[in-house]
């Protein structure tokens, strides 16, 4: 199996220090514990591009490594890195490589040592639910039943002439035309669950040794169910075939932690329970949260709280690949861009940031067919540069098709890092603001939540609370100037956190329109 090969070529990539490197004689910082991280979320194809082919890898991740330590976030989610068709990587045709555009698995290592030795986690996208045409298990199994490989494909017709397809489609166009096959796989064998068990581990830990020290820190599950696609044809897949999983995830590595995409985006707590996820994505906040309603966030909000069991975690975000950016969805409105950020911060859960997002990149899913094209603009490059052509930006997509002719971002638009890092009043460093806070602040990150002003009114309050520390969070979500009504027993001793200075009076505040206050006692 290749997998015992892949550690021969690990012990290689040891030999090679990662590009950028921290010196080695200084301590790595300590990774952050479960509860307390910050995700950033990498469309790898996109980010940034070393070798000079305009497609993101991992070399080119691995030297803006410590940008993502200057930005605050401690732990980063990958997008596929498999080879696959399709150029968002999901749907593989080998679980056990790394997509060639990507780079190597010695890039691979060494951009997880790297990572590692800034106190970064890294999480892997997990989708192994399927196989693309190409991948040797349908290759070499369709009409061939004596195959090795035929009983890992679910096959619809005697002789291994029909796969079961992903959703109701055979076959998907990716965004350069082609259509290509998708299959399901057979989810029920033992024998399956036991070739994913292993790969996990081998992710997990490289060498097998036991060390863990190039090894990933958690892992995403990409559209998980217990009935997949609800066919009724692969179920109680949590017992049967995630369960068991993740139990020898857990024992190779105690800390690792499982992120599930619930497959129908609501709250998640069946996947948190039966299906024995550490987190999942609070789809419902995040709608609330592009509404900027307060209805909705407090209703959300408490749904959150009733349904997320002890010990596991909700996901707080407001864009991923999947999504159209939250800067589009807000009419690039600077105010509601800092609003979202705000809320999304600093409210109860665990944060993840969208790559760019930080920045204000714009995106809107394309209308029409079932093509992949539709959400290129959601997965534009990276805005490193003024120049979106600079060397080093991932323009993969670039040509004369609609996702480059009619593209979201362009150069001198103000939305890239070179134009923003010295701006003090730039959306990037309102979010570098605001997850210093959330860092130095022990509430914000594990502290309780209590809704205050649960009134009729535009005005989101919310107290963040741990021990003898507060944080009170004041936003006005409405179009007229607003006071907070606050309980009489909210007690004194309030300051402005982000500028510092002579005691508040929290009721005595009058916000403007899309206004946020965070106030502090100690």
């Amino acid at each position: 199996m290749r997998m015992k090969a892949w550690i021969a070529a690990a012990c290689v990539a040891l030999a090679a220090a990662p590009s950028g490197a921290p010196a080695q004689d200084q301590p790595a910082p300590a990774r952050a514990a479960a509860g307390d991280e910050v995700f950033y979320h990498i469309f790898m194809r996109s980010f940034r591009d070393a070798n000079g082919d305009r497609q993101g890898d991992l070399r080119g991740l691995t030297g803006r490594l410590d940008y993502l330590v200057s930005l605050g976030v401690t732990s980063i989610l990958l997008t596929p890195l498999q080879p696959s068709p399709f150029y968002h990587n999901y749907f593989a045709t080998d679980f056990e490589g790394i997509d060639p555009d990507f780079g190597t698995m010695q890039d691979y290592l060494a951009f997880i040592r790297a990572a590692h030795q800034r106190g970064l986690k890294v999480y892997l996208d997990q989708e192994i639910q399927y196989v693309a045409e190409g991948h040797p298990w349908l290759t070499e199994a369709r009409g061939n039943p004596s195959s090795p490989y035929s009983r890992n494909i679910l096959w619809n017709r005697p002789g291994n002439l029909e796969p079961e397809p992903f959703l109701s489609y055979p076959a998907w166009e990716g965004y350069d035309g082609r259509y290509i096959g998708i299959a399901m796989v057979d989810m029920r064998r033992p024998e399956v669950r036991r070739y994913f068990e292993r790969l996990f581990l081998f992710w997990l830990d490289p060498h097998g040794d036991g060390s863990l020290r190039d090894g990933v820190d958690g892992f995403r599950i990409d559209h998980m169910m217990d009935d997949l696609d609800n066919k009724g044809r692969l179920t109680n897949l949590f017992a049967d075939f995630w369960q068991p999983i993740f139990r020898a995830v857990r024992a190779r590595n105690p800390r690792a932690r499982i992120i599930a995409e619930q497959a129908d985006w609501g709250y998640g707590d069946d996947w948190l329970r039966r299906g024995d996820a550490d987190l999942v994505f609070a789809f419902p906040l995040r709608g609330a949260l592009t509404h900027l309603d307060k209805r909705e966030i407090v209703t959300a909000l408490g749904e959150m709280a009733r349904r997320t069991p002890g010990g596991r975690s909700q996901i707080l975000f407001l864009e991923n690949h999947d999504t159209d950016r939250f800067m589009t969805l807000v009419d690039s409105d600077p105010a509601r861009a800092r609003m979202g950020a705000a809320l999304s911060l600093l409210l109860h859960g665990e944060p993840l940031l969208y790559y760019g997002q930080e920045l204000g990149m714009r995106g809107r899913t394309r209308e029409g067919g079932f093509s992949d094209g539709n959400h290129v603009p959601l997965r534009e490059a990276m805005r490193w540069a003024r120049d979106l052509e600079a060397p080093g930006s991932a323009i993969w997509y670039a040509g004369d098709r609609p996702w480059w002719t009619r593209r979201y971002n362009r150069s001198e638009d103000g939305v890239s890092v070179e134009e923003q890092a010295e701006a003090p009043d730039s959306l990037l460093n309102w979010y570098r603001t605001l997850l210093a806070l959330r860092a130095r602040r022990p509430e914000l990150r594990s502290g309780g939540q209590r809704v205050l002003c649960d009134d009729e009114t535009a005005m989101l309050c919310i107290v963040r609370e741990a021990g003898a520390a507060r944080t009170l969070v004041l936003a006005n979500l409405g179009p007229s100037p607003a006071r907070a009504r606050l309980p009489a027993d909210l007690g004194g001793g309030w300051t402005d956190l982000l500028h510092a200075g002579e005691a508040i009076e929290p009721a005595a505040l009058t916000l403007a329109p899309m206004e946020v206050r965070i106030l502090g006692t100690r």
